[in-house]
């Protein structure tokens, strides 16, 4: 069994200095476990992320990171993130390392880590302005046809923070809508933390083996957080909360109710369930406004076990 609260699975493989990936592409993004890390007051992070979203923007102006490994920067559908703007041109609060890739780039990373290569080779960078800004973008020779071709280095995190549906208490874990690249960093990584909406029993997982994305081989920890990806979502639970990251552009202009915010979202509860018990105060309509609604799949017939 590999149950584990958020609290102690952050301590156990979250320290000052590890290189982190929360991956989760639109979807599945876990907030809980970024929050608990700024609650942790962890520091010197290296944050790794397709899409570094506002929950690396929240990270960073907590002062968690010293260098960002990523693809694409920007709140998704809203505009850019401040706080990571703040950092990178500013020092505020602490000055920021990046290390940029195309989205391809970086699963790519993430593939030859998990393949244990010393490189994976694409062809997106082929004319492309970035290899001149990152010296870790470089070309060979193809030993078939002569020609050069670009390729990207490995990328091997300490711990990924992948979050999902439901899995059971071995974590063997499944997913199912938009997935990014949750398989590929989980078998990239040195540690993987699991979060869920829901535990079930083994039986569940078994009468549904294709939407088995992380076998329990790969999983250190897994820990049950219902809503624990808000303000992203998870498909058939919630929706994504697009006022909130309309919000968070505006406040996250200012330094001062950046920090104003954290204060009262992050470090003034002791864990994620009082941060929802403190946002149905605030909005009692929320999950009702979220509500996913019903809309089932086919069955299949895997056919009978004799």
């Amino acid at each position: 069994m590999k149950l584990l609260s958020m609290k102690d699975a952050i301590a156990k493989y979250i320290h000052d200095g590890t290189t982190v990936a929360i991956e989760g592409f639109t979807a599945f993004i876990c907030f809980s476990a970024a929050h608990e890390i700024i609650r942790q007051k962890r520091r010197d992070l290296t944050l790794c992320r397709m899409t570094p979203d506002l929950i690396y923007d929240q990270m960073v102006a907590a002062g968690c990171a010293r260098k960002l490994i990523f693809s694409y920067l920007g709140n998704p559908g809203v505009g850019p993130l401040y706080c990571i703007r703040r950092a990178i041109e500013k020092g505020i609060p602490n000055r920021l390392e990046i290390e940029e890739y195309s989205h391809f780039g970086t699963i790519c990373r993430y593939m030859a880590g998990a393949a244990r290569l010393p490189f994976f080779p694409l062809h997106s960078y082929l004319g492309d302005e970035l290899p001149k800004m990152n010296s870790k973008i470089k070309y060979v020779k193809s030993p078939y046809d002569g020609k050069s071709i670009a390729v990207v280095p490995p990328l091997n995190p300490d711990v990924a923070i992948i979050h999902a549906q439901r899995a059971d208490v071995m974590g063997n874990t499944q997913i199912w809508g938009l997935l990014g690249s949750q398989k590929e960093v989980a078998f990239a990584s040195r540690h993987l933390i699991v979060v869920v909406e829901e535990i079930v029993d083994e039986a569940v997982i078994r009468r549904d083996p294709n939407r088995t994305v992380i076998p329990n081989l790969a999983v250190d920890a897994v820990v049950r957080q219902p809503f624990g990806a808000h303000p992203s979502y998870v498909q058939g639970y919630y929706d994504r909360d697009n006022d909130f990251y309309l919000k968070w552009s505006k406040l996250s202009r200012d330094e001062e109710k950046t920090r104003q915010w954290l204060d009262k979202w992050v470090y003034g509860v002791k864990d994620w369930n009082e941060y929802l018990a403190k946002l149905a105060m605030k909005q009692p309509d929320i999950w009702q406004r979220l509500s996913a609604g019903e809309a089932y799949s086919e069955p299949v017939n895997y056919g009978e076990y004799k």
